[in-house]
């Protein structure tokens, strides 16, 4: 039996709507999934699909602003939203009892917002001083920088907050130009979990969202990955930040799962190889990890760390051999026996509060167009065996392949070639 008991309905206009009651508690979590991020903008439009998050807070033609806050807050809610590279989630958490009402303030504020002009220069600095703030928070600019030196100036490598410049010609119509383009029915999933049947589920949003044009697919242009090089950022800063990252695979790859594994021997967790060889063993770093960045058409394998100036060559050295070690020794059976194990209890106890289990409904409706279970993931990584951790390790780690960005008081950095 699955730990995730879910239904699904799709309305005549392509929206898909997943459910899952739970019993046990009294509250509930909405999610509106809209397959739209920062990788369906031109240059011109850089920025443009967060700075419509933000607007959909600013009044409807029922609400203003205050009165969205208020009556949320009224009934103990709370409600945001965030933006990534290839969708965009708006979402609330309330009693189950206020469902309704949590169903219509998201509703309207997604189909009826005003984008008014005075609200659009206000929120257009809000934006500007977020961007600031994100220039002044070291390993927040060093994954925007390492996204530029691995992809480029196209719509994977820019920043999701956009730049000023793009942010001073977001008017009325071009947001509401962009949201007819993009906010349509085959783009959009709403998951809720608590307890709440599905049947009510969906006579509560039926005539809220049936409103919506079914449209097309969204499509963005294919990835670039420029040529894996070196590339040092100078900033006044106490420490440099590191990014070393890989080309992956994208978020449908049966690869995903050798990797992941990979991934969580390397440098997830305090028992990683990264993490006891760099920090534990030497010294080096407080904070050193690594993941793994899947998109629909690509991915990263990146590895983070954080450490002064004068060590940064040793921790970017000892990061490479580390990687290379595994794709020349690969794990033995205990090592995978571990990883597994670890994400095996990661994996269920991340699914404990209904806010990650509607997350993970509606990423993964709207994203890989099903539901993978806990249970299904868990038997993928349990299929995987050494061999084919190590196969994925020289895959990946093979000459030639790294991207390295440092941000700091750092002036060169080399790779050494392989032995």
């Amino acid at each position: 039996m699955s730990t995730l008991n879910y239904q699904i309905t799709e309305l005549n206009n392509g929206i898909r709507i997943v459910t899952e009651t739970v019993t046990h508690v009294q509250s509930m979590a909405m999610g509106v999934w809209v397959g739209v991020g920062s990788r369906y903008e031109t240059e011109a439009e850089n920025g443009i699909t967060h700075f419509i998050e933000h607007m959909l807070f600013k009044g409807t033609k029922r609400r203003s602003a205050q009165d969205i806050a208020r009556e949320i807050d009224a009934i103990g809610g709370q409600i945001n939203a965030f933006t990534s590279k290839e969708y965009t989630c708006y979402y609330v958490k309330a009693l189950s009892e206020d469902f309704a009402l949590s169903a219509d303030i998201l509703a309207d504020m997604i189909f009826n917002s005003q984008f008014d002009e005075q609200e659009l220069a206000k929120e257009r600095e809000v934006i500007i001083e977020e961007i600031k703030m994100y220039e002044d928070t070291p390993d927040e600019l060093a994954n925007d920088l390492f996204a530029l030196d691995m992809w480029g100036n196209n719509s994977l490598g820019r920043t999701i907050l956009g730049v000023e410049e793009t942010l001073a010609g977001f008017t009325q119509e071009r947001l509401k130009d962009y949201m007819k383009r993009y906010y349509t029915g085959i783009n959009m999933v709403v998951s809720v979990v608590g307890n709440i049947t599905h049947e009510e589920v969906i006579r509560i949003l039926t005539p809220l969202f049936i409103q919506v044009p079914r449209g097309e697919k969204n499509r963005f242009a294919p990835y670039q990955q420029e040529p894996p090089a070196i590339h040092c950022h100078q900033k006044a800063i106490g420490q440099a930040q590191i990014a070393i990252g890989v080309l992956g695979v994208d978020n449908t790859s049966d690869e995903l799962y050798p990797i992941s594994l990979l991934n969580t021997y390397l440098g997830g967790g305090l028992s990683s190889r990264l993490v006891q060889k760099i920090r534990e063993e030497m010294g080096l770093a407080y904070t050193v990890y690594s993941y793994h960045g899947a998109y629909s058409d690509c991915g990263a394998f990146i590895f983070s760390a954080a450490t002064r100036a004068e060590n940064c060559q040793t921790v970017v050295n000892l990061i490479i051999d580390e990687a290379r070690q595994v794709a020349q020794e690969g794990i033995n059976d205990n090592e995978l026996k571990r990883v597994f194990n670890q994400m095996k209890g990661s994996l269920f106890m991340g699914l404990e509060s209904i806010n990650s289990r509607m997350n993970k409904l509606g990423r993964s409706l709207l994203i890989q167009n099903e539901i993978i279970t806990p249970e299904e993931t868990v038997e993928k990584l349990w299929q995987v065996t050494p061999e084919m951790i190590q196969q994925t390790a020289k895959k990946l780690f093979a000459e030639g392949r790294f991207c390295v960005t440092v941000l700091g008081q750092v002036e060169n950095i080399t790779i050494k070639p392989i032995e």
